[in-house]
C-alpha cells in the first residue's frame, strides 16, 4: 500500500521504458509527484532551498531522476553513504552561495546522525 500511495514506478514493471528516463511523465503518472511538483516549483522560484526525507530510497531514486528533469543541483544521503561523502553533501548543501536546491535524505540516514 505504501508503494501504491507514492509512485506507480515502486512496481517491477510498470514505468514505459521506451520513455525518456528524464521526463513529465514522473510528474503525471502520481498525484502525490504532480503536488510535489507544484510546490516545488513554488519554492524554488522563491529561492527557497528544501530538505526532503523518506523512507524508501527507491522514492529518492524516482526524486533524482526528477530533479534530473528539472535540471536541479541536488545532494543526497541514505544509509549507505559513508561518512566522508555524508559530510561532503552536508558542507555542499551549507556553502555560502551553494546552488543545491533539494538535499534528499533517508530516515535511516538521518538516524544515523547529520
Amino acid at each position: 500500500l505504501r508503494k501504491c500511495c507514492n509512485h506507480p514506478y515502486l512496481f517491477e514493471g510498470v514505468e514505459d521504458k521506451s520513455l525518456p528516463p528524464f521526463g513529465d511523465h514522473l510528474v503525471t503518472n502520481a498525484g502525490k509527484m504532480a503536488l510535489l511538483d507544484k510546490l516545488l516549483m513554488r519554492l524554488k522560484s522563491q529561492g527557497s532551498r528544501v530538505l526532503i526525507f523518506s523512507q524508501m530510497t527507491r522514492v529518492l531514486d524516482i526524486l533524482e531522476d526528477y530533479c534530473g528533469y528539472r535540471a536541479w543541483e541536488y545532494c543526497r544521503i541514505d544509509g549507505s553513504t559513508s561518512g566522508d561523502d555524508r559530510d561532503a553533501a552536508m558542507e555542499a548543501y551549507n556553502a555560502p552561495g551553494s546552488s543545491k536546491f533539494l538535499f534528499m535524505l533517508s530516515t535511516r540516514a538521518g538516524g544515523l546522525g547529520i
